[in-house]
């Protein structure tokens, strides 16, 4: 972490070292917080989202492999989300390769593979890669200043990109919600876990911009609470009708005839249409099934993997074990609730098969139910 920390309540507007004011551009979240920017100085700055819901406090990180380190720890989190904010490593990491062409392009190599080994789940983040180290390729013969700009384009750009297909998968998706629907989601899929309006809550934020009158029943996601902690936080902001469940009420709940449709978003989809998102999205589309509630999956199209056949080709992130044994305080302290020596599995992803898979939401339209035919179809498009 660099010493160089900005905190603010709102975005944009943190203090530097010097205590003045730093200019800065519209955020490209295009709301009053964002999971990623880039600052001035091409600096990234993340929201720590470990902090939300009692703090909103910003980050600077100067060199990539702080930035991966961040990915890491889940400073940021969400597939698209770790994508755009692996981009903007790439340009803090261009930031200091100031040698000729072959010096700029093994320092990108560096930092490309720095930051690759962050999270091995959430297939935008090889995406977004692929994509910053083919434009550092581009434009390595440039002098340092202007390299270090195109690098800094080409991230903000892919930021652009992700938001706009947030919001044209949220147009189509708002399109398979009843007007009164109660709507059961899981994890944060949201501007959190984007960049910018959501995957999930973007079909949700859009449903609601139509008119719809729609409320939401979010699933609290153990063991990291993204659901209570993110979500609701985020829903709240935007005065959308949400309450919080246990993962293990979300039974109870359809039984009860309570939940109209569910609708997840996802780190990966394979090319037969298998979807890995957050563990306890499999647990989700069985009981879906089971009680006849569509099961909806929105993702932009850099989520999906065509070169993964399925999901059992999907690599399972591993996280430690301390995340599921012990509970963080906002003070920095923790509970521990297993004993000493009872060992714990903390998988982060499940797959859901795409035949418990009602339809997948994409910004270049909508398979239903999900294929390989069909994915096949929209990647011609």
């Amino acid at each position: 972490m660099t010493d160089e920390k900005g905190q603010s309540s709102r975005f944009g507007v943190p203090t530097l070292r010097t205590g003045q004011a730093h200019p800065h551009p519209e955020p490209i979240g295009g709301s009053a917080y964002s999971a990623a920017e880039l600052m001035p100085g091409y600096r990234v700055v993340l929201l720590d989202q470990r902090k939300l819901p009692a703090i909103e406090r910003y980050e600077y990180y100067v060199r990539a492999d702080e930035v991966a380190q961040a990915i890491r720890d889940m400073v940021v989190r969400g597939a698209p989300a770790i994508g755009v904010t692996a981009a903007y490593g790439m340009v803090a990491g261009a930031v200091h390769a100031r040698g000729d062409a072959a010096s700029f392009l093994e320092a990108m190599r560096i930092a490309d593979a720095t930051l690759r080994a962050s999270r091995p789940t959430a297939v935008n983040l090889m995406w977004a890669l692929d994509r910053m180290s083919a434009s550092a390729a581009q434009h390595a013969s440039l002098d340092f200043a202007a390299r270090t700009e195109a690098m800094a384009r080409a991230a903000r750009e892919l930021h652009r990109e992700e938001v706009a297909a947030c919001r044209r998968l949220g147009a189509l998706g708002a399109e398979l919600v009843p007007d009164g629907a109660t709507i059961l989601t899981h994890c944060n899929a949201g501007a959190l876990a984007t960049g910018g309006y959501g995957t999930a809550l973007g079909v949700i934020r859009a449903a609601k911009e139509a008119g719809k009158d729609v409320r939401v029943i979010a699933c609290e996601t153990r063991p990291y609470l993204q659901g209570a902690r993110l979500t609701a936080w985020e829903l709240a902001k935007d005065h959308v009708r949400v309450e919080v469940i246990a993962d293990s009420m979300a039974a109870h709940f359809m039984a009860k005839k309570a939940v109209t449709l569910a609708i997840v978003g996802a780190d990966r989809v394979a090319r037969n249409g298998d979807v890995a998102n957050k563990i306890g999205t499999y647990a989700l589309g069985c009981l879906a099934a089971a009680h006849a509630i569509p099961f909806y999956v929105a993702a932009p199209w850099s989520t999906v993997d065509l070169a993964c056949a399925t999901g059992a080709e999907i690599p399972i992130e591993e996280r430690r074990q301390e995340e599921l044994s012990h509970f963080a305080l906002p003070d920095g302290a923790s509970v521990q609730l297993v004993p000493d020596g009872v060992p714990v599995k903390n998988p982060s992803f499940d797959v859901t098969p795409a035949n418990l898979v009602t339809a997948i939401v994409t910004e270049r339209g909508i398979v239903r139910p999900p294929s390989g035919e069909g994915l096949a179809r929209l990647a011609a498009t």
